[in-house]
């Protein structure tokens, strides 16, 4: 079965992996092969008894032709909101110097939002 992304996405990170790893044609074991791990990791990680650590990530990434956050991330999880879609869509028309400045603003904005955020928990926790 070809598994749209939109599908992927509305699975947790065990059945992602095991469905990609079906779809790819792979066993458990030539999975393992190819990410230089053992077996039983996989069968694990598939179970969701474990979590694979950053560097498994990225070879089952690569072993699996996928992006990591194709593995990791649940759906929504790593898109802007909604309200906000449009505004970045806008972006594409950009020129060069355009983009530049609105990543300079955006990067000032999420600074200041991180700065603030953590003056916060400096007062509640201190």
């Amino acid at each position: 079965m070809r598994w749209h992304t939109t599908e992927l996405l509305t699975m947790d990170f065990p059945e992602r992996l095991a469905a990609l790893r079906k779809e790819r044609g792979l066993t458990q074991q030539s999975l393992a092969d190819n990410v230089a791990i053992h077996v039983s990791q996989i069968r694990r990680y598939e179970t969701g008894t474990t979590q694979p650590t950053l560097e498994v990530i990225r070879k089952l990434a690569i072993a699996l032709a996928v992006s990591a956050d194709l593995l990791v991330f649940d759906k929504d999880e790593r898109q802007p909101r909604e309200e906000l879609k449009r505004q970045f869509e806008a972006l594409n028309g950009f020129d060069e110097e355009e983009i530049k400045v609105a990543k300079a603003v955006l990067e000032s904005l999420i600074l200041k939002h991180n700065a603030k955020r953590a003056f916060s928990d400096d007062a509640v926790n201190g």
